[in-house]
């Protein structure tokens, strides 16, 4: 099977409309479809998909472990670098932002939803820069900015 890309995700979530109006308005993804308060079904700014999120309500579960087997992260892949500062003070603004990173081969930033559910938003380093050893490093925006201002990579990949 060859894949070409990740079409959608769909997540459980406890409050559908909560974590709707995260997305929206954090991340600027926009409502395509909804089943009453119960599910979501979201596109990304810019994308051509019919959807490229699905929140489904499950209601109040109990508290779970931090670290059980299942998914670990999404992620989403922004154009540019302005992308993803732009994207890093609205996750800070929202108190989501739970770290960030330099994979040599991106630029990354990693946050909660309101559910606890950890996303990354990354940015894809030109391929003719990628080093030769791959490792992570303390992520430099600004340093990035001045390297690679408004190159997009998204195509790219």
């Amino acid at each position: 099977m060859a894949i070409k890309r990740l079409n959608h995700a769909v997540l459980y979530v406890r409050d559908a409309g909560r974590s709707m109006r995260f997305y929206t308005e954090v991340l600027g993804f926009t409502v395509r479809m909804s089943i009453g308060e119960q599910a979501y079904f979201l596109q990304a700014d810019g994308s051509d998909n019919d959807h490229d999120l699905g929140l489904f309500q499950v209601g109040q579960v109990p508290e779970l472990p931090a670290h059980l087997p299942g998914l670990y992260h999404l992620a989403w892949q922004v154009h540019t670098l302005e992308d993803l500062a732009d994207t890093r003070a609205r996750l800070l603004e929202a108190g989501a932002l739970v770290g960030e990173s330099d994979h040599g081969v991106s630029k990354s930033l990693y946050a909660k939803d309101p559910d606890g559910i950890e996303f990354e938003v990354m940015w894809a380093v030109p391929r003719a820069d990628w080093p030769e050893n791959v490792g992570t490093w303390r992520l430099d925006l600004p340093g990035a900015l001045a390297r690679w201002p408004h190159t997009d990579t998204a195509a790219e990949l």
